[in-house]
């Protein structure tokens, strides 16, 4: 079962990016204060900005320029139950 966008909120807008898995990573919280994680594949960033640099400082750009579509992506990703880390590929 989906839940609804008001189950799932983003208070914090910190965001980092992980060179490791290649994706910028940020957080939301449940009805129940779970913290649930988010990545945001560089390849998802790419489509977002087909003119964008491939460096960190471009892609946290680019997140911060789709912030509300990236959010509403996850909103509708997230799935009530134990799972708390989600990719948006």
């Amino acid at each position: 079962m989906r839940t609804s966008d008001a189950t799932l909120n983003f208070p914090n807008p910190s965001r980092t990016y992980d060179a490791s898995r290649h994706c910028v990573c940020f957080w939301g919280y449940d009805n129940s204060s779970r913290e649930i994680t988010f990545l945001v594949e560089d390849a998802m960033l790419a489509k977002l900005n087909s003119d964008m640099d491939s460096g960190e400082p471009a892609l946290l750009a680019a997140f911060d320029r789709n912030r509300d579509q990236i959010l509403a992506l996850a909103r509708d990703l997230y799935k009530s139950g134990p799972q708390v880390r989600y990719t948006i590929s």
